[in-house]
């Protein structure tokens, strides 16, 4: 029989405290904030932290947080079902043991939220058919993130995570970069393969068995192990675990059965005591495998993302190799998965085509040259030559790039008419959290970044079928006097993105946009013994949990910008923003000559003529286009809407122009502000006077002497690669057909927060 774990007596004081505390988050959520202000943003951290050194209380959580769901679904509080949700299933995962009576009730929670609109129905399903896995075999979560994110060898679930922290150190303090450097690599000291696996071991038989689990005389059991034999045991765990859900039965006996055994067995060849068993013991949940980078170079996230995939040196430990490589080790990297394709153009074929025309040495076969060398080969398939599709040139580099030392051979091999061995299907067993630290310009930078690794993706395909890649961010005030900033802006001015996605998500506003004050603070405040522990776990607990809680992406329209410059000679440029585009005269008049009278032509007065031509946005959806002629003193682009309601693929333009006016003293000039809706926008100098365009609040990104742009929608690369195809082929078509008809058309960039927008 499943055994039915006892739930402990909890003391009445300890219960009204964490229902205090519960309460004390969701009045949070509200607008009522904490009268500490040093407490904003920590009630979650500290209610985790108080349950994790009292491991007997999770239950005791678990059914608080059962109760205030259920009362927010009567009560129509919709704003408290996802953080409580959120809340619950972190608190589930560290829990040594849950009863299956509040499984079950949390199980037909998670059900009726399928009726209600996104995100609660998405989230509700997520968690749904989590906690279906986890009744039938309790410990599965727990086991699988430590499995992935500590990139543990198992068989039965092959998958590896990591974190990147990425964050620009011109727009960061180095206190505050330093104190990130700090924090990471205090949060990797604890973590080790063998004592992951250690963790995983106790959690799974400790969530099975409940309390009648020796749970310290397993620890002392595994700790005197050799290392081999602790890997031997970690495997029969992790295969009977996956092995319940693999079957599928809801019977939770046959699991209990297989880890009692284990159980036994672990315990047998150790000495028997009369120590009482000690109830519920609580199993750390190790650091995730973090990465603290400083970006520096324009192609540095995907040299880091390809590194992660296919690490130089399979020998070195996955947390380490990062920080080992050198940049001409890198560059060697990059250079050997670009090889196929640069060997097109660099190879000459003499080849006919022809199978009688091949030497006769070319026929003999070649002796192997080891398993890097087998793999990287050409062969000759027996029929007509065909266009390889992008699956399989996939695969081809995949094999050309998957030798131990990472080198491809310059003799190829021909196979008479015998095909290949068939490519394996790519899995996508590796998942990427790229986390940005920073405003709204390392977002800006981020957005370049991913139009040009997606451009990248569409010429040769890598990282796609393989790699799940997540974006998530949390905002830090950059430094007051940044060289950067271009302007005296204010943390609220360059931090949009964060205020957009606090506004749409509140559990998002209440543990991550906290931190924008929190974090250069905490980077200045003196050390001290007392301190510095506290400090470091709670900044690299909260991006834990940003982490693996925020599973819901916001995307972000990306707009396209094509720059014409004064200069004929001049190509022009093409770039990518995401929150903003700044147009102002180059030459143009301080604000103090606005109501100067000046010489009376058409031309005097501040300001430059501008044609604009734009597209309306209508209800309908139809497209109007109209034009004006106007002189401006220039123009603002925003592409992050004020309220979460409006749609974010508009462009909010705000013209800045100068109306003439005759009266008694003279000719007179005043700025008024024109406001307009629109998705696309085309903006000329009339007069060849030159403009600068600053993209994305960084000052580093502005463009001189321009004299025209054109704004749009970017586009999803693959989808113009393959509407150029579509076109060849079909000249007359000016609608998507075929396979374009069902392809993203544009290109966003997802941002994960914890429920996405609630509308």
């Amino acid at each position: 029989l499943a055994h039915v774990p006892v739930v402990p007596v909890v003391p009445a004081e300890l219960e009204s405290d964490i229902l205090r505390r519960v309460r004390a988050l969701l009045r949070e959520l509200d607008g009522h904030h904490p009268s500490c202000q040093s407490d904003r943003g920590m009630l979650r951290w500290t209610l985790h932290k108080k349950i994790d050194q009292n491991p007997s209380t999770s239950s005791v959580l678990v059914r608080i947080l059962v109760k205030e769901l259920e009362r927010a679904e009567r009560g129509d509080f919709r704003h408290y079902i996802i953080p409580l949700l959120h809340t619950l299933m972190y608190t589930w995962i560290k829990a040594p043991c849950i009863p299956d009576e509040l499984c079950a009730r949390v199980y037909d929670f998670c059900k009726r939220l399928l009726t209600l609109p996104k995100p609660f129905c998405t989230i509700g399903l997520d968690y749904a058919s989590r906690l279906k896995v986890e009744r039938t075999a309790p410990g599965t979560l727990y086991q699988r993130m430590v499995i992935s994110e500590q990139s543990l060898k198992s068989d039965p679930y092959p998958y590896q995570e990591k974190i990147f922290l990425f964050a620009d150190p011109e727009l960061l303090s180095e206190a505050v970069c330093s104190a990130l450097v700090t924090d990471t690599e205090a949060a990797q000291v604890s973590r080790s393969p063998r004592g992951c696996m250690c963790c995983v071991v106790t959690h799974a038989l400790q969530a099975a068995l409940g309390d009648s689990c020796d749970t310290r005389g397993l620890r002392a059991r595994l700790q005197a192990m050799p290392a081999g034999d602790v890997e031997h045991w970690f495997g029969q765990v992790v295969a009977a675990v996956e092995c319940a859900e693999t079957e599928g039965s809801s019977d939770r006996g046959q699991h209990t059965a297989r880890l009692e055994r284990i159980h036994h067995a672990l315990l047998s060849s150790s000495p028997a005591g009369n120590a009482p068993l000690g109830g519920l013991q609580d199993t750390p949940l190790p650091h995730p495998n973090i990465s603290f980078h400083l970006w520096t170079e324009e192609d540095q996230l995907w040299k880091e993302l390809v590194l992660f995939i296919r690490p130089l040196s399979q020998s070195c430990e996955p947390d380490c190799l990062s920080q080992d490589l050198d940049s001409f080790e890198i560059q060697d990297i990059i250079s050997e998965c670009a090889c196929c394709e640069q060997s097109r153009f660099s190879v000459l074929s003499t080849d006919s085509g022809i199978e009688r025309d091949l030497p006769a040495a070319a026929e003999e076969p070649l002796a192997p040259c080891g398993a890097d060398t087998e793999h990287a080969r050409l062969h000759r398939k027996g029929g007509i030559k065909k266009k390889p599709s992008p699956l399989e040139s996939v695969a081809f580099l995949q094999a050309g790039c998957n030798g131990p030392a990472g080198k491809l051979p310059g003799k190829l091999r021909r196979s008479s008419g015998v095909p290949p061995d068939p490519a394996a299907p790519l899995q996508r067993l590796h998942t990427a959290r790229v986390v940005l630290l920073g405003d709204d310009r390392i977002l800006g930078r981020l957005a370049q970044a991913y139009h040009s690794l997606r451009k990248r993706e569409t010429r040769r395909v890598f990282l796609t079928p393989r790699l799940n890649l997540q974006f998530y961010h949390v905002p830090v005030a950059g430094q007051p006097n940044a060289s950067a900033a271009g302007d005296h802006a204010s943390p609220e001015e360059l931090c949009e993105v964060a205020g957009y996605l606090g506004r749409a998500d509140p559990w998002y506003e209440s543990n991550i946009n906290t931190l924008c004050h929190m974090i250069p603070k905490l980077a200045t405040m003196p050390s001290s013994p007392s301190r510095a522990p506290v400090t470091d776990l709670f900044l690299t607990d909260v991006i834990a949990y940003y982490a693996r809680m925020g599973t819901q992406p916001v995307g972000f329209q990306l707009h396209a910008v094509k720059i014409l410059f004064r200069d004929p000679a001049q190509e022009p440029a093409e770039d990518v923003f995401l929150t903003e585009l700044l147009v102002q005269g180059q030459d143009s008049t301080s604000h103090r000559e606005l109501s100067t009278t000046k010489r009376k032509t058409t031309l005097d007065g501040p300001g430059i003529d501008l044609a604009v031509t734009y597209r309306k946005v209508l209800v309908s959806d139809r497209h109007k286009e109209l034009a004006l002629a106007l002189r401006s003193t220039g123009l603002l682009m925003k592409a992050i809407p004020a309220d979460e309601a409006e749609d974010l693929g508009c462009l909010n333009v705000t013209i800045t122009e100068i109306i003439r006016s005759n009266n008694l003293a003279g000719r007179s000039f005043s700025a008024v502000a024109n406001r307009l809706k629109t998705r696309s926008i085309k903006i000329r100098s009339t007069e060849q006077r030159p403009l600068t365009v600053r993209l994305d609040k960084d000052s580093r990104r502005t463009y001189r002497n321009v004299i025209g742009l054109e704004v749009s929608p970017c586009l999803e690369p693959s989808y113009c690669l393959q509407k150029s195809r579509t076109m060849k082929s079909s000249l007359h078509e000016t609608e998507d057909v075929g396979l374009v008809k069902y392809m993203p058309k544009s290109l966003l960039l997802p941002i994960n927060t914890f429920a996405g927008v609630i509308q």
